[in-house]
């Protein structure tokens, strides 16, 4: 079995993480983490099936420049590094993934409460972070065989 992509939305308080299924077609939510909490489940994948990509949400304003939360984030993607040594890290802009995310929370039904709560949004996120980047990479495959 391939190692494992998965896909990380860095939050103020949390952090969303989503990781692709076996076959590197879908992106599920796995949870909302602290940040310490986050980097451990990362490590506990890696250790048991292999880690080749985390896909960072990389927090863009609408207009391109950085935001200040970028500083946060690169604080984290070094500890990221640190504890996931090897693997590879991929900043991924996230404009509009959690606008996107309470949409799709919405649209399937979910109670208002529920589309309120940070915590689902934040994984939800993660997986339309996850699953943009498994599209992109699927699309780019095909065009080299087209």
């Amino acid at each position: 079995m391939p190692p494992r992509i998965v896909g990380v939305d860095f939050g103020w308080a949390r952090v969303g993480i989503a990781v692709a299924d076996p076959l590197r077609i879908f992106a599920a939510p796995l949870g909302t983490f602290g940040r310490k909490e986050a980097i451990a489940r990362l490590v506990e994948i890696r250790d048991r099936d292999g880690l080749e990509l985390v896909v960072l949400g990389w927090p863009l304003q609408l207009d391109g420049a950085e935001g200040e939360t970028v500083d946060l984030v690169r604080k984290f993607e070094r500890q990221l590094e640190g504890a996931l040594q090897g693997v590879r890290i991929l900043r991924m802009d996230e404009r509009y993934t959690s606008k996107i995310a309470q949409d799709a929370i919405r649209r399937s039904g979910g109670k208002r409460s529920e589309r309120r709560k940070k915590e689902r949004i934040d994984s939800a996120a993660a997986a339309i972070l996850l699953q943009d980047y498994l599209d992109s990479r699927d699309k780019d495959l095909r065009s080299d065989h087209d």
